[in-house]
């Protein structure tokens, strides 16, 4: 085994040392920090945070009453010293300013935006989210986050993380609301839940499940998996996850061409303006092989490639 000399080793320490001083001045600027200051020493940890550490801090909340108010500060503070960014290999986000709609952290590397949503207990099923006229123009115009769903347990600490990447939002996976009522102060408004029964596993990313942290390779590597169908136009892309969900209820590892035509019925109803419903359900799952998530057997055969599935929340 090759041996360096101590002073070959004190070079590269010194290099090293040299090196994150340097990342964390740039890191205190971007946050427009002091060096020396406790928030420097928080952006040397988000510049250099490798392992994620599931404990929040709610020592940082102690003059605050309200549990909601309590929850935001200290979930907001473990998001900025722990989040990293899927899309690239940036170990931390950036907050955007207070009150900005709808995104609440941005990778400065790449630009992507996220939102996050936390709390005690979470429904598999659905999370309560903004207007429904919002989301769907958001969805409309590609202008959706990735989201981040947390859920944390009543000792502050953890439990599971999920991304939902920004192009799996489709209408299909949003539900509307009954309007407020007529007391309620803001009444009339129409507010919407976010399906997530409705999206498919590739487009849940676990990256805490049950307690345990999913390494950010492993993250990152589910992530590129499904990154080009970001690049599908936003009417196609809501066709091909339609499609790609409904594999998923089949249940079966293979499947023919006729297992799906099964859905055509749901299919027609999510696309009225569509009256080709087959060769529609055709080209989809081409779409599908063409992005390797489906890969052709034989004749009307396909089996379903496998992903790293659902976290459970």
């Amino acid at each position: 085994m090759k041996t360096h000399s101590p002073a070959i080793v004190t070079r590269y320490e010194e290099t090293k040392r040299k090196n994150r001083h340097r990342a964390a001045c740039e890191t205190a600027t971007r946050y427009k920090i002091e060096i020396g200051s406790t928030s420097a020493r928080a952006a040397i940890k988000i510049t250099f945070n490798k392992h994620m550490q599931l404990q929040l801090n709610h020592a940082i909340a102690s003059r605050y009453k309200s549990r909601s108010q309590i929850a935001r500060v200290v979930t907001e503070d473990w998001a900025l010293r722990q989040l990293y960014c899927v899309a690239c290999n940036s170990d931390s986000l950036r907050p955007f300013p207070a009150n900005t709609k709808a995104v609440d952290y941005h990778c400065l590397m790449c630009s992507s935006a996220f939102q996050l949503k936390s709390g005690s207990a979470w429904s598999e099923r659905r999370v309560p989210d903004a207007g429904y006229d919002a989301m769907m123009s958001a969805i409309q115009s590609d202008r959706v986050p990735n989201l981040l769903l947390m859920q944390y347990s009543s000792d502050w600490t953890v439990r599971n993380l999920l991304l939902v990447p920004s192009f799996f939002f489709v209408p299909s996976a949003i539900e509307c609301r009954k309007p407020l009522s007529p007391r309620a102060r803001r009444a009339g408004w129409v507010g919407c839940n976010i399906l997530l029964s409705a999206i498919a596993p590739e487009g849940k990313l676990p990256m805490v499940r049950n307690g345990e942290v999913i390494p950010a390779r492993m993250v990152r590597a589910h992530y590129e998996r499904v990154r080009s169908l970001a690049k599908l136009n936003v009417k196609l892309r809501g066709w091909t996850l339609d499609v790609l969900r409904v594999i998923h209820e089949l249940k079966l590892a293979t499947f023919s061409l006729s297992d799906v035509y099964a859905f055509e019925a749901r299919l027609r109803e999510l696309h009225p303006q569509n009256f080709n419903i087959r060769p529609k359900i055709r080209q989809q799952l081409q779409v599908l092989r063409d992005h390797g998530l489906l890969q052709f057997i034989s004749k009307g055969r396909y089996e379903l490639l496998p992903s790293s599935g659902q976290a459970r929340l």
